[in-house]
């Protein structure tokens, strides 16, 4: 029984902090701005992907893929070199919070 629930609060545990916190993220996103705007909606040029809207999962994916270099991009590869795993999950959490300014023309 005791082994139960030793695995039960760590599985919640570290759910808990794998979760992002899109306030922090929004404070941890000063860097980011500089090419994908403040809200993630206003890229620096056509290189630049809009980040606004993106759907958490995948923005957490690509941020943990430049890391482990599984996805490259130098100025990418650079900018999370010293983001931590809560890091990444909170910027995530941010970006895919922000209201996407992309509409489809149908």
């Amino acid at each position: 029984m005791n082994r139960f629930l030793i695995l039960a609060l760590a599985c919640f545990s570290a759910q808990a902090f794998a979760a992002g916190d899109a306030d922090s993220g929004k404070l941890k996103s000063q860097t980011c701005a500089a090419c994908h705007g403040p809200d993630g909606n206003s890229p620096a040029g056509p290189d630049f992907p809009r980040l606004a809207g993106q759907y958490y999962d995948y923005l957490l994916k690509a941020l943990r893929d430049y890391k482990s270099g599984a996805r490259k991009n130098p100025i990418m590869s650079g900018q999370v070199g010293g983001l931590n795993p809560q890091d990444m999950a909170d910027l995530a959490a941010f970006y895919s919070r922000q209201k996407g300014s992309l509409h489809v023309i149908r």
